[in-house]
């Protein structure tokens, strides 16, 4: 596999601190030695990589963008990040509450006056947005399979479980929050997430629809038959798994997690609400978009957490009373994918350590917790 790295280093976006730098070449080191055998082992094309350290940020750009035309990645390549996409719709509906346009305790016929009376208006918005709805499946199936068919599949569904019983991963249910999000908004999700929630967080290389001037930075995925590919349409595909972004767009966006005083209000607000958890699942806590994990956190453990019997299966879920606030170095994460893009984000606010990992594959999830915790417990050092 064609390799080719290079590194553009201690770039300040949101300066958290005034200490002094850290030391840019055991971070290359730690990184280099993380990702280039996970790139070869799974023929990753391209792989960027951004590093927060006290408000220090070190960009690693490894491999293509496009094989076809040898674009190498950059820091400002647009990768889809796939469901991390869930992280950006849940910040979009606690600024929707921020603003008094909706309770969490909502149910969605408040929205959309043609699900009341169903199955799924049980379910509050909090519900949806944790997955806890009663079992939404990960996907829409076939008989959704566009926007006009969608309040019917809502209104038709069964549950499997209460609400707020089990967690079952689900496109289709936080998708469902992030449209009566952008209802109470009254507006386009779309709109509302590139004219209101980019811009308030300082996003400039983000988009759902990707413009025409920003097309050559967009990267080409590739699939499991290394055959370039872009992610197709779908109900609720904004919400649930839209977004494209950069390495350096999405560092700033963790920084503004690591440290949410930096924003202006609301986006303040909005960002800590996305850090409260209300269901434990497991040894993971299910907050809005984000998944927590309690220190100190093994690597068995984020795996287990990041384990297709937690993506695809019907889980467990006890519902904290009262929500519950981050305790003392919990570590947020969140995985996305798309059929040709694999992406990782990983924070821990006390530490003011993040990571992004942006691919332009969807190589194996375990791989990239692997690769991640091994770039976390060298910059623990």
């Amino acid at each position: 596999m064609h390799l080719h790295a290079f590194v553009l280093a201690s770039l300040c976006v949101l300066p958290l601190s005034g200490k002094a730098a850290p030391d840019k070449a055991a971070i290359r080191d730690a990184v280099d030695k993380a990702i280039k055998p996970m790139m070869a082992q799974h023929d990753v094309p391209g792989l960027a990589v951004a590093v927060t350290v006290d408000g220090h940020v070190s960009f690693f750009n490894y491999g293509l963008a496009s094989k076809e035309k040898q674009i190498p990645v950059s820091e400002t390549t647009l990768f889809e990040l796939g469901s991390v996409s869930k992280t950006f719709t849940a910040t979009l509906g606690c600024y929707a509450k921020g603003q008094g346009k909706l309770s969490f305790d909502d149910h969605p016929s408040k929205y959309m006056p043609q699900l009341k009376g169903s199955a799924i208006d049980r379910a509050s918005l909090l519900e949806l947005g944790t997955y806890t709805a009663g079992g939404l499946p990960l996907q829409f199936p076939d008989e959704a399979e566009d926007d006009a068919k969608m309040p019917a599949y809502f209104r038709n569904w069964t549950p499997d479980a209460p609400p707020g019983m089990q967690r079952r991963y689900s496109n289709p249910s936080i998708g469902l929050f992030g449209h009566l999000a952008a209802l109470a908004l009254q507006s386009n999700f779309s709109d509302a997430m590139e004219g209101r929630l980019f811009p308030a967080l300082g996003l400039k290389h983000s988009h759902i629809r990707v413009p025409a001037a920003a097309m050559s930075d967009y990267a080409w995925g590739y699939n499991s038959a290394n055959k370039a590919v872009r992610v197709n349409p779908g109900v609720f595909d904004a919400e649930a798994y839209g977004v494209k972004s950069s390495a350096a767009d999405m560092i700033r966006f963790v920084q503004a997690n690591i440290d949410p005083g930096q924003l202006a209000e609301p986006m303040r607000e909005a960002v800590q609400c996305t850090h409260t958890g209300y269901f434990q699942i497991g040894g993971m806590v299910q907050g809005l978009g984000w998944e927590q994990y309690r220190a100190p956190v093994s690597l068995a453990q984020l795996q287990a957490g990041n384990s297709e019997k937690m993506s695809r299966g019907l889980n467990p879920a006890t519902h904290l009373q009262p929500p519950q606030a981050p305790s003392r170095g919990t570590l947020f994460n969140k995985t996305g994918a798309t059929g040709g893009f694999g992406a990782y984000v990983l924070f821990v606010p006390d530490e003011r350590v993040g990571i992004v990992m942006l691919a332009n594959k969807n190589y194996p999830i375990p791989a990239r917790i692997q690769a991640a915790h091994a770039i976390l417990e060298q910059l623990r050092k």
